[in-house]
């Protein structure tokens, strides 16, 4: 099963890679977790990525492309894969169909206002990690982390108004692979409103079909 997940920021999109991964015992590759990992570790690729995140934009194709295009060389591809975070353009759905057979496209859909909702109210702790969410999973210690009593903080692309910039971007440049990959005849369209489990489970139906 080779597969990608679309859809807006927010929508959930990692998490159901995680649990899809489980299900069909086949891993997940997520372009944001290795641009993050260069951020953190400050590489030149990484100071250029985080400038133009913060600015809501996104990183360049021939980054992106490399850094797939070799991941998918690895043995643990060759059963399948489930990439998530792209491809973000036509022009880089076009590139990978020249070095990937994809199965299916799976839209995960949900309505710009609830994506700033739910992303604007995220925080973590800098100190331990623990992650929470100020409506949906608070800490009882409010913007202090009640696991280690430090700062909570806010990432900067989590702010409401880096999160409409993405959007536009997403909606202006990401948004036409819906049409791409229905005249590919591989979409498949899931609700992101419902809960976690129901858009596992929606998901899985869909893509076994195909399967």
């Amino acid at each position: 099963m080779k597969m990608i997940l679309l859809g807006p920021p927010g929508a959930g999109k990692g998490t159901q890679a995680e649990v899809l991964s489980k299900h069909f015992d086949i891993p997940t590759i997520s372009t944001g977790a290795m641009i993050r990992a260069e951020i953190r570790a400050e590489s030149p690729l990484g100071l250029s990525a985080k400038k133009l995140i913060e600015e809501g934009q996104l990183v360049n194709d021939e980054v992106i492309l490399g850094m797939l295009k070799e991941r998918l060389k690895a043995p643990d591809c060759k059963n399948g894969f489930i990439l998530d975070g792209v491809p973000r353009t036509i022009a880089q759905a076009e590139a990978i169909k020249g070095f990937a057979d994809i199965d299916c496209a799976v839209s995960i859909d949900l309505a710009d206002e609830v994506i700033v909702e739910r992303l604007s109210g995220r925080r973590e702790c800098a100190k331990c990690g623990a992650t929470f969410h100020m409506i949906f999973n608070p800490s009882a210690k409010g913007e202090i982390c009640d696991k280690c009593g430090a700062e909570l903080t806010q990432r900067s692309d989590d702010m409401p108004e880096t999160i409409r910039k993405r959007l536009d971007v997403y909606h202006k440049q990401t948004e036409p692979l819906i049409d791409f990959y229905t005249k590919e005849g591989l979409l498949k369209t899931i609700d992101g409103a419902n809960d976690i489990g129901k858009i596992t489970e929606d998901i899985i139906k869909a893509v076994e079909v195909t399967a």
